[in-house]
């Protein structure tokens, strides 16, 4: 049994019925009709991506030039005996 209760050689067979009246002419243009769908999709999403790279990175500066008052240090751990001292 194949999907949806059609056999294997049912489909083919309905392939091959296909072929026949279209060509294979057709399922090559459809299948380049595909794949540049793909593609673009492909390429659209990358911008989007970008896009909201572009976005954060704004959104970053943004907050950092609110907050002008506020300073950046990064934490060391000083030895007791170097406190002392």
């Amino acid at each position: 049994m194949g999907i949806g209760g059609i056999s294997f050689w049912q489909l083919l067979i309905v392939l091959g019925i296909v072929v026949l009246i279209f060509g294979t002419k057709k399922f090559r243009n459809l299948g380049s009709d595909l794949g540049g769908a793909i593609k673009g999709f492909k390429s659209a999403m990358n911008e989007g991506e970008k896009e909201a790279e572009a976005e954060s990175t704004q959104t970053t500066a943004q907050k950092k030039a609110e907050h002008k008052d506020t300073i950046d240090v990064t934490a060391t751990k000083v030895n007791q005996e170097q406190e002392r001292k």
